[in-house]
């Protein structure tokens, strides 16, 4: 049986309009490449996981013509596929010479990390075979290496939770369409080992200590007293101005790019002075040039 209203002739479907912005989210086995599909679903995205690299181009062409509009896209890719995982540069350089720029966000971990994450949920690592758990992390490594060096944004999820993850996320994909530049800058201590997310690296080692100072070693460099004599220390100003200049033409260059996101750790030996008081005043700096910035403090308080 027909009812009336559909056999009227149908009225042709307008397509959406051609969608905006791709993002592929990869990374590591257990680093929270769910959990970053999820924050974009939840940001309005359409997202796809586990999405053959190949059909990339399909079901961009297919969101262009459905009559809702999908602007933003998000396709989760990793080693399930990886016998398709080829086809992903190729697949992303058609986008590009279509005009639909795309982004890369690659989710990281330590290997002791994920070690004891896929430990926890007693389940095996997708490429360990008949190996261990570290086998198949190694093998995966090497098969996301030259993805990771082409990624716009590294996010390493070691010492991050859920809702720290979901913070970052939010900040870089909730706002507008502009290219909007955001800056996390991080304090750490060299001796818990470099943030492997960071884009750049500054070294505060060659300023004295404040840990040597009696009635300086139990604050850290969010008390006056410890910024003040970080700042007063031969070098110290000149690295912040000079280096004040260099990140100007760093997040000019990133902004010609397209890119959104900017992590810049600043160490010392414990992460709880030296880089802490630098780290203040190079995100002040930053968000005086005009770029919305984050700081964190690695290190600080875990000795």
């Amino acid at each position: 049986m027909v009812s009336a209203a559909s056999s009227a002739k149908e009225p042709e479907q307008q397509p959406g309009g051609e969608p905006s912005e791709l993002v592929v989210i990869s990374g590591m086995s257990g680093a929270g490449r769910s959990t970053a599909a999820k924050v974009l679903e939840d940001l309005g995205w359409f997202v796809v996981d586990n999405l053959p690299p190949s059909l990339i181009p399909t079901m961009v062409d297919l969101a262009a013509r459905t009559q809702d509009s999908v602007p933003r896209i998000a396709v989760v890719v990793d080693v399930r596929g990886r016998s398709f995982f080829e086809h992903l540069h190729e697949a992303l350089e058609q986008m590009d010479s279509g005009g639909l720029r795309h982004r890369i966000v690659f989710l990281e971990s330590a290997d002791d990390v994920l070690v004891r994450r896929f430990e926890n949920v007693r389940r095996p690592h997708p490429l360990q075979g008949d190996g261990r758990i570290t086998d198949g992390i190694a093998r995966e490594r090497e098969l996301l290496r030259g993805l990771r060096g082409e990624a716009d944004l590294v996010l390493d999820t070691s010492s991050r939770n859920v809702h720290e993850l979901r913070a970052v996320l939010e900040s870089v994909f909730a706002g507008s369409a502009e290219v909007e530049l955001r800056a996390t800058v991080m304090s750490f201590g060299y001796k818990y080992g470099l943030p492997v997310d960071a884009d750049l690296v500054v070294d505060c080692r060659f300023l004295p200590n404040p840990h040597w100072i009696p009635q300086l070693r139990a604050r850290t460099g969010l008390d006056q007293e410890v910024s003040e004599y970080v700042l007063a220390q031969p070098g110290a100003k000149d690295l912040l101005e000079s280096y004040g200049e260099v990140l100007r033409t760093i997040t000019a260059g990133y902004r010609r790019e397209g890119k959104r996101y900017l992590t810049l750790a600043v160490g010392c030996t414990g992460g709880k002075h030296r880089s802490v008081a630098m780290a203040e005043q190079i995100a002040a700096r930053l968000v005086d040039d005009g770029v919305d910035t984050t700081v964190v403090h690695r290190d600080m308080g875990r000795e």
